[in-house]
């Protein structure tokens, strides 16, 4: 499992475009027949992603974990964005459609992922945080999540928020997550942007045609930053950046959050005049 150390602002404002990619974007997450896993000192969240095509493939521990099993400690939630596919825990098995979200509570020994067609695999994106306590493991449907439609078309920025892992919805230790999803001819998301210290983030960008990208906005209000983002790419997203995003078209991306506390609505507001 590849270690990204955290990145203090300072620091980020001399790194050069490779540099910046190397330190905050997750390019090749989604790879056939692999779970692919990273480490981010960023509030010790492991982010990755598992595409079974025709093998079952197991979510394994590592010596950065120094654990017995991955979920030892740890909570997970997984996103498929793929096609239908089974995530077993311990022996029980659950049926993921596209856009269902499985949370997995600390003390799970076991996990595999498989796909119900290696004509339409499963893509299985995964986000995990310590955990002090077991909540149950939780199948939630996509027509289940809660929805917050914003913006408008006029702002071309009309979307819609989708909430999974949060204290209205699935229970957990300190994860919250989720994806919010742009109306076609809709280009931003999060603008005017904010900050909040109390958690990290992570993005994960999918459903984008493969000659279409995200610029996705990052840095401190007064010094920004930009990556470019193609299809199923994920961003580490410190406390202390920004975070928004203006592709060529529609988007969908997956947001999760872990940290102080689990207030979705706890961020600093950033006004438009203090961007540089």
């Amino acid at each position: 499992m590849k270690t990204l150390p955290a990145i203090d602002p300072v620091r980020s404002r001399s790194l050069t475009t490779s540099e910046l990619r190397e330190a905050f974007l997750l390019a090749d997450l989604f790879r056939p027949e692999v779970v692919k896993l990273v480490y981010s000192e960023n509030d010790r969240a492991v982010v990755g992603a598992a595409v079974p095509v025709k093998e079952k493939l197991p979510l394994q521990t590592s010596k950065e974990l120094a654990a017995d099993c991955f979920a030892q400690r740890r909570e997970i939630g997984v996103l498929n964005i793929g096609g239908a596919g089974r995530i077993s825990v311990d022996k029980n098995v659950f049926n993921l459609a596209n856009r269902d979200m499985l949370y997995i509570g600390k003390g799970a020994k076991e996990i595999v992922f498989s796909s119900e067609k290696a004509a339409e695999p499963a893509a299985f994106f995964i986000l995990s945080f310590p955990a002090h306590q077991s909540y149950p493991t939780k199948l939630m449907r996509f027509a289940e999540a809660e929805a917050v439609r914003l913006g408008s078309p006029e702002g071309a920025n009309q979307r819609t928020i989708y909430k999974y892992i949060h204290p209205g919805g699935i229970q957990s230790c300190q994860l919250v997550m989720g994806f919010t999803q742009l109306e076609i001819g809709a280009v931003w998301n999060t603008m005017p942007p904010h900050t909040h210290n109390r958690r990290m983030e992570v993005y994960m960008y999918f459903d984008l045609p493969e000659n279409a990208r995200v610029f996705h906005f990052m840095g401190q209000p007064e010094e920004t930053r930009h990556l470019v983002i193609a299809n199923r790419q994920a961003v580490i997203s410190p406390s202390w950046s920004i975070h928004c995003g203006a592709g060529t078209g529609a988007y969908s991306f997956c947001w999760g959050m872990g940290g102080e506390n689990q207030a979705f609505e706890d961020m600093d507001a950033v006004s438009m005049e203090e961007l540089r």
